[in-house]
């Protein structure tokens, strides 16, 4: 039987993912408005605002996963949408049994970026992109704020399997 505690670090997790989906889809829409005004009725697939010298908006619609690898898989929009759930699904029934709250909200954050991107790539054909930090010429790939929700959330997630656990 799960007690209060744990039913109240579920909808912490939970309250955590939907702030992420909310803000990860207001971001992407407004970041494609944004440059679709910029740029007008040119439609080209990536275009930017140089916002400093090493930070520009850019518009990427990724068909893939990570850096645009399988951007040309036959299906991918179907397939990987199915697989992005089915691992945010898992995770919530992790999530209902975590008893920690750095972990309720670290899988809060993973839920959310996954649900983010599932509904971008259901509703766009492909995960909308457009942070793009670089060094001269260098650029890492861009990315979104779910993006960055996962990989802080994946963070916390081993910093406690491997660093407090230990203690």
């Amino acid at each position: 039987m799960v007690n209060l505690f744990s039913k109240n670090l579920f909808f912490l997790g939970l309250l955590v993912a939907s702030f992420i989906i909310f803000f990860d889809l207001l971001t992407k829409d407004q970041v494609f408005y944004l440059l679709h005004d910029f740029r007008g009725s040119n439609y080209a697939t990536k275009t930017q605002i140089k916002l400093t010298d090493f930070f520009s908006l850019v518009y990427v619609n990724n068909n893939g996963i990570s850096f645009g690898m399988f951007n040309e898989a036959k299906n991918a929009r179907e397939i990987f949408a199915f697989l992005q759930g089915s691992i945010a699904t898992i995770l919530i029934i992790w999530l209902w049994r975590i008893k920690s709250k750095h972990l309720a909200i670290a899988l809060g954050l993973i839920i959310g970026g996954a649900f983010g991107n599932v509904i971008d790539r259901i509703q766009n054909g492909g995960v909308t992109d457009f942070l793009d930090f670089h060094i001269a010429s260098y650029h890492w790939p861009a990315f979104n704020l779910a993006d960055s929700a996962i990989f802080i959330g994946v963070a916390i997630v081993l910093f406690d399997e491997f660093i407090i656990k230990k203690k």
